[in-house]
């Protein structure tokens, strides 16, 4: 490659011209979502085959769920899941041809995101609590 870059082509103004607002980070938080989730369910395929060998592995495999780290990945899958849900019903609520205007795409994306900490927290505190 050459050492002085001198490509003319104009660049892509994604980058350049559009500045950052929440529902450009609700796009992108629902595509990572999707992506944990599916980390999450090769995930739990294992544990489920681990279930199935007998006592010794639930016992391992229990231990780890309720370790902080179990708590954590549980806290990062619930949120993930809830906030996937909530986008979804948001786009329906799109299909139907509602909250297109950018004031309310905006403040829907941070409900959302509040609505699936808020969730995720309360799912995680049930998990943790339970095993006391």
């Amino acid at each position: 490659m050459a050492k002085g870059w001198n490509d003319k082509r104009p660049m892509s103004p994604h980058m350049s011209v559009w500045k950052w607002h929440p529902a450009m980070l609700s796009s992108i938080l629902h595509r990572g979502a999707v992506v944990i989730l599916y980390i999450a369910l090769i995930k739990i395929c294992i544990w489920l085959a681990l279930f199935a060998l007998g006592d010794a592995s639930f016992e391992a495999v229990k231990g780890l769920i309720y370790s902080p780290l179990g708590a954590f990945a549980f806290f990062v899958f619930s949120a993930a899941l809830v906030y996937h849900a909530l986008a979804d019903l948001r786009h329906l609520m799109w299909d139907a041809g509602k909250g297109y205007a950018p004031e309310k795409a905006n403040a829907w994306s941070i409900i959302l995101l509040v609505l699936a900490v808020i969730i995720a927290t309360v799912l995680t505190y049930c998990l943790v609590g339970s095993f006391k």
